[in-house]
């Protein structure tokens, strides 16, 4: 009966046997295709600039491309003219209309060389996926373009009449900019963005503009990403480390003029409370704030095992020390002064009223920004703790592991998990946070795991002991501010600990692979992001500007094809108008993680295993129709 049920709503969208015969043959078809291109970014941090020629560039699989189609037919300068026009078009025209003398011969040659780009790139899709991607005001014309006419014997002629044609009639240039914008698409089938949108760089706002625009991708959230998203639940903690990251990095615009945050009532609360107003006066104030509701929170929640966070009340404001984990501590800063005229001494955790004032007003501001809101429901959307993808594990910071290599266990709410339930777990409330009726217990516990996912030290995306915050600011001695990370980081070589991290997410140890990032691989220490031979990826290379000198390089980037997968290094990004004055690039190098024994096709993907699922189904359908059912019965 639940079978006959099953048939009748397949039924209605295959009402008759030559429309299910039509949709097993296409199916069947696309499981021959070749297996999209995957790209990989993390640890973006707001450098919009770079993330977006990344974008365009495809990690260099635009110009891989422009190397199979011309080869030695045409000069490097030529190649590289090419590969700039596609990543900037409009832009690159520009340039074009006040340099070149015979625009309608460049024209000529530009479309001639696009149409066979976009032919190669768009031969491992069906029709119906490129039509889709076509811009519709061309798409007739891109079609004619990119399809063999069989019927015609003289088919050069024929391309050349349309493109002779487009140029007469002054259409070249918008014609031009939507062929390239096709390239870019069709070059990346997927993307998958690995944690750390937010902090440090000036653009995340726009980073996440463009990811809305995206035609395919899935995001694994990063620490610094839940705790913007605990911020647009109303996570008062959440906010002031929000806040704080934003003084403390310069990039107090991204607040006001990126999401139109109000930062007024923290400006006079400066004013009023410190003397003045400037970066650092703002960093001070917000850090003081935080250090109070986190203590606060960490009281609140024992399991949290936080208690070494505990600082204010371990202040001696006689001798100006601190005692942090049984050692006593000279507190003495070279930016910021030593006065705390906001904390009671009695109760050092206490929010004055001003402070609670300032908070309730930002807490207003963040949870009524409706560009804010519309970006974190995006990443919900399109976002986890965790992706399983094409027999890849992907996971921004780490799996938690005990001293003996075992998953860690933690506990939460009065249950204790490890592993794969861990993460799960922690995703079901971190939803909780963001989506829970407002005012309700579930809502504040999820805020308050949204919280401790960013700096909890059993946090799979945190990863440390410690986020030494009040040791930075007021602590001169950096021994005091080492951060121990978990004991994933010494195990990323154990082949053992590895497969078991693969077997716990129901994955083939012998194919799969982790991605994840979080930790930038200082490169010119001899750092590898390819660990325990190919089968852990840790792709951070410094993307964001703040760790350039320490990594030595301007970050890393995956692409998986169905040939295999590459590591693509990066050079410093300068900017976009030199790269496109120059026709330069940020392709430094390529490593190959692994070639695949065989190429891969749909059929070898999840999507694949989709469709072989619907083609058994059509198939049954099928076979029903043939034995005389029909939808009515």
């Amino acid at each position: 009966m639940q079978n006959e049920k099953f048939l009748k709503v397949l039924a209605r969208q295959y009402p008759t046997e030559r429309s299910v015969i039509t949709e097993i043959v296409n199916l069947q078809a696309i499981l021959s295709l070749p297996k999209g291109t995957e790209h990989f970014l993390t640890d973006i941090h707001g450098e919009f600039q770079q993330f977006s020629h990344v974008l365009r560039n495809g990690s260099g699989s635009i110009r891989t491309k422009i190397e199979e189609v011309f080869g030695n037919t045409e000069t490097a300068t030529n190649k590289r003219a090419l590969a700039t026009l596609i990543y900037y078009p409009k832009e690159k025209l520009e340039i074009v209309r006040q340099t070149e003398e015979d625009l309608d011969d460049w024209y000529n040659v530009t479309l001639h060389r696009l149409v066979l780009m976009l032919r190669r790139v768009s031969s491992k899709y069906t029709r119906s996926k490129v039509r889709k991607a076509m811009p519709e005001d061309f798409a007739y014309l891109i079609e004619e373009l990119i399809t063999e006419k069989e019927e015609v014997n003289d088919k050069q002629a024929y391309y050349n009449e349309i493109l002779q044609t487009v140029i007469r009639i002054g259409a070249a240039e918008p014609l031009i900019e939507a062929l390239c914008n096709m390239i870019q698409h069709l070059v990346i089938d997927h993307l998958h963005i690995i944690g750390d949108i937010f902090d440090r760089g000036p653009g995340p706002h726009l980073i996440l503009d463009s990811l809305l625009k995206y035609h395919s991708l899935d995001i694994q959230w990063g620490n610094h990403d839940v705790v913007w998203m605990g911020a647009a639940a109303g996570s008062k903690a959440c906010i002031a480390n929000v806040v704080r990251l934003c003084a403390r990095y310069n990039n107090l615009d991204v607040l006001e003029e990126g999401y139109g945050i109000n930062l007024t009532p923290l400006v006079t609360f400066c004013m009023k409370n410190y003397g003045h107003m400037d970066r650092h006066a703002v960093h001070k104030a917000i850090s003081i704030i935080q250090f109070k509701l986190e203590s606060q929170l960490v009281r609140a929640n024992p399991e949290f095992s936080m208690e070494n966070r505990l600082i204010l009340d371990k202040i001696n404001w006689e001798n100006k020390t601190v005692t942090i984990e049984g050692k006593e501590w000279p507190l003495n800063s070279k930016n910021l002064d030593l006065d705390f005229p906001t904390i009671d001494r009695k109760n050092p955790e206490k929010l004055s009223d001003d402070e609670i004032v300032v908070m309730n007003r930002l807490c207003y501001s963040f949870t009524h920004c409706e560009k804010l809101q519309n970006h974190v429901k995006f990443l919900y959307r399109k976002g986890s703790l965790y992706k399983v993808f094409n027999g890849n594990l992907l996971y921004h910071g780490c799996m938690p592991l005990d001293s003996e290599g075992k998953f860690l266990k933690v506990k939460l709410f009065g249950k204790e998990f490890s592993g794969k339930a861990l993460y799960d777990e922690l995703e079901v409330w971190a939803r909780k946070g963001y989506f829970a009726k407002p005012g309700s217990k579930e809502k504040e516990k999820g805020e308050s795991v949204l919280w401790y996912l960013w700096t909890g030290p059993k946090s799979p995306l945190f990863g440390k002991d410690k986020m030494a915050s009040f040791e930075n600011m007021f602590i001169e001695d950096k021994s005091a501010s080492k951060e121990h990370k978990n004991h994933y980081y010494d195990e990323v070589e154990d082949l053992a600990t590895v497969d078991a991290i693969l077997e716990e997410f129901g994955l083939d140890p012998k194919t799969a692979h982790i991605v994840n990032g979080h930790v930038p691989q200082e490169v010119k220490k001899g750092d590898s992001p390819i660990k325990c031979g190919g089968k852990l990826l840790i792709i951070d290379g410094g993307f964001a500007a703040a760790y350039h000198e320490k990594t030595g390089i301007a970050g890393y980037t995956l692409v998986c094809n169905s040939y295999g997968m590459r590591l693509v290094v990066h050079e410093k990004f300068t900017s976009c108008e030199q790269m496109i004055a120059t026709d330069s690039d940020i392709v430094s190098d390529t490593i190959q993680v692994e070639k695949f024994p065989n190429r891969k096709y749909v059929a070898d993907t999840d999507r694949g295993q989709e469709i072989k699922e619907q083609i058994e189904e059509l198939e049954e359908l099928l076979a029903a129709y043939r034995k005389g059912f029909t939808a009515a019965m």
